[in-house]
């Protein structure tokens, strides 16, 4: 006699097929499903974790209408992850992996992978760790990044080249921060200092994806000295990527990023992009052209504003 299937079952079947494959709206109204909560439910049950959410804003985010992107909404998709019993960063991950595109339109589909990190402020913890707050003594005058795509796809490292001036006396080391793809490995990754630095402490989050390591200079810095020094991040171990994004709190100078990609995996297009905010749409789109010796492609920002900075790809 054949078994029957019952609701819960199938529900649990669209549930797990969701957080494997998302997006992020599927699977959040696939786990409320399974979970047999009415959104009124679900909103009380945020409100006793300290989080406030309308159960309009509930509806929309599972109907894909809106997506959450303060904040507190982020805090509150962590939430849900607890409320509805799926796994850790498994909503926020489906996000994330579907928020780095843009739509036929122009407009932003969502905020970056990095930018979600940094709106849980997780970056923040590991500077305090460090004893390293933003905006420790040093001003930018130049970045240089090298950006190195593998044959998996993958992001496999980046090297950073500085400029720095001090703004203070004693600046002795600078903090610098990665973030990895969707799904990496910040346990796995290693720092190299490669000219006029050393590595000290160094501090990850698994979570998160985010990498957090101390550069020592050989000596301290008096206000309006600059400085040199390079080193690199070898990464590698996470999926497909589709993007590389830097962010700035403050003006700074010169901003060069070239991203090289391996012989055998060439994406079909590049462009670069700005966005003002992590929840701005993304504008000043331009398409840049591979290549064809070097397989790399790159952008030069004479002096660089507050915001976000980057170069995306499409693999097919």
């Amino acid at each position: 006699m054949p078994h029957a299937t019952s609701h819960a079952d199938v529900a649990t079947v669209e549930l797990d097929s969701a957080l494997r494959g998302g997006p992020f709206h599927v699977a959040l109204r696939a786990a409320i499903a399974a979970r047999g909560l009415p959104l009124q439910r679900v909103q009380h049950h945020l409100s006793r974790h300290g989080v406030k959410v309308g159960v309009t804003s509930l509806s929309y985010w599972q109907q894909g209408a809106r997506r959450p992107q303060r904040p507190e909404s982020l805090r509150a998709v962590r939430a849900l992850e607890e409320i509805l019993q799926l796994p850790e960063e498994s909503l926020i991950r489906l996000l994330a992996e579907s928020g780095s595109g843009e739509d036929p339109a122009g407009r932003s589909g969502g905020r970056s992978y990095r930018s979600l990190v940094e709106a849980t402020g997780v970056v923040d913890r590991l500077l305090g760790e460090l004893g390293a707050p933003r905006g420790s003594g040093l001003h930018t005058l130049g970045l240089h990044e090298r950006v190195r795509i593998g044959a998996r796809r993958e992001l496999a490292g980046r090297e950073s080249h500085h400029i720095v001036r001090a703004h203070r006396d004693g600046v002795d080391r600078f903090v610098a921060v990665h973030h990895g793809d969707p799904g990496c490995t910040p346990e796995r990754m290693t720092v190299h200092a490669v000219e006029n630095c050393l590595v000290g402490r160094v501090r990850r989050h698994d979570d998160s994806g985010v990498l957090a390591a101390e550069l020592l200079f050989d000596t301290r810095l008096r206000a309006g000295d600059t400085f040199l020094f390079r080193y690199a991040v070898e990464d590698g171990t996470a999926g497909v990527s589709h993007e590389y994004v830097r962010g700035t709190d403050s003006p700074g100078g010169q901003y060069a990023l070239q991203v090289c990609f391996d012989a055998g995996a060439l994406p079909v297009r590049c462009h670069r992009f700005t966005q003002q905010s992590a929840a701005a749409p993304r504008a000043g789109r331009q398409e840049l052209a591979l290549s064809g010796r070097h397989h790399s492609v790159h952008l030069v920002e004479p002096r660089v504003r507050s915001g976000f900075l980057g170069i995306a790809w499409d693999w097919e």
